[in-house]
């Protein structure tokens, strides 16, 4: 696969840098003249381009669209009419109607498009989802997915957008299914016109229930994924890069079981080199990948529901 990557921003470096080291970096886009002119020095041998369409005009087979959200349908559904693969970071797009079109395009041209729903690629989630798979800690009860600090704040889109659409990802693959009811709050604690802080409550068929917290204002940097079954518990530490089980739980007749913990042994894997490797894969053998343009409507649908739930419950204060 030869891999074109539109923009060279903060993110986009990181893209650039594992495609070249895996050796499918066909070309860079970026308009920027500082940034191009570093990326001359770095990547001297590599194509660039200012011009996105200009860049579709090669023989790339791929796209890795890094961009700001509000650019990617355009992007992306040129990308396509190119007869171009596509990797789109996330959030996909800024609303379901976008998201759903990038998809069913993608879908009636026969082109892959994937997603950068980077947790799917980090291995203590996919370690989380076999143990839940082979019923290692009972029957599901609970997830919960923290993701705190003192973050760079946004004037235009709240919280929620910014830090919860990798752990909305993360959620709807580990449960599989949609949320049946939404309850969410937010929090306006640095006077703008967005929510800062938000927490919601989900919850699904078998009531399974899933929480999410996340916050641009916070002492500490936390990052967590808790998972609550009938017979145990796991807790995902990302910031740590440590995956415990608990042997606790409590039975049928409310009696406490505690059979101690384990730290569990996970991969130090580069998630971002994974998911890059992921696509191209799929590329090849033209398969449906891990974090696909379904899925990401899905989860677009599911951080609009939250941010609606979460509006209702501030008016209603406010009133």
């Amino acid at each position: 696969m030869r891999l074109m990557v539109i923009g060279g921003g903060s993110w986009g470096q990181h893209v650039i840098r594992n495609a070249f080291e895996l050796n499918i970096l066909a070309g860079i886009v970026e308009g920027d003249n500082d940034r191009s002119a570093s990326y001359d020095i770095a990547y001297p041998h590599v194509a660039r381009f200012e011009d996105w369409r200009k860049a579709l005009a090669t023989d790339c087979d791929a796209v890795a669209i890094v961009t700001p959200t509000e650019t990617h349908r355009e992007i992306a559904l040129g990308a396509i009419a190119a007869g171009k693969d596509v990797f789109v970071e996330k959030p996909i797009a800024r609303n379901v109607s976008d998201a759903r079109e990038m998809a069913e395009a993608a879908e009636a041209a026969g082109q892959i498009m994937m997603v950068g729903h980077l947790l799917l690629f980090q291995p203590a989630i996919l370690r989380i989802a076999a143990l839940l798979d082979a019923g290692e800690i009972g029957s599901l009860l609970a997830l919960r997915h923290e993701r705190l600090g003192l973050g760079r704040v946004r004037r235009t889109e709240s919280v929620i957008w910014d830090l919860a659409v990798h752990d909305i990802a993360a959620m709807h693959y580990l449960i599989g299914t949609v949320p049946i009811d939404i309850q969410a709050s937010g929090a306006r604690l640095l006077g703008q016109l967005v929510d800062d802080e938000i927490q919601a409550h989900c919850t699904f068929v078998n009531s399974i229930r899933a929480d999410l917290h996340c916050s641009w204002l916070w002492p500490e940097t936390q990052r967590r994924t808790i998972v609550r079954g009938t017979r145990g518990m796991l807790v995902f530490d990302e910031t740590r890069q440590t995956l415990t089980r608990y042997d606790r739980w409590i039975d049928t007749n409310l009696e406490t079981r505690n059979d101690g913990q384990e730290y569990l042994n996970i991969e130090n894997g580069q998630s971002l080199r994974a998911e890059l490797v992921h696509f191209a894969d799929r590329v090849a053998d033209r398969r449906v990948p891990r974090s696909n343009a379904k899925d990401a409507v899905t989860v677009i649908e599911i951080l609009e529901r939250i941010e609606a739930a979460a509006k209702t419950a501030f008016h209603k204060d406010m009133n």
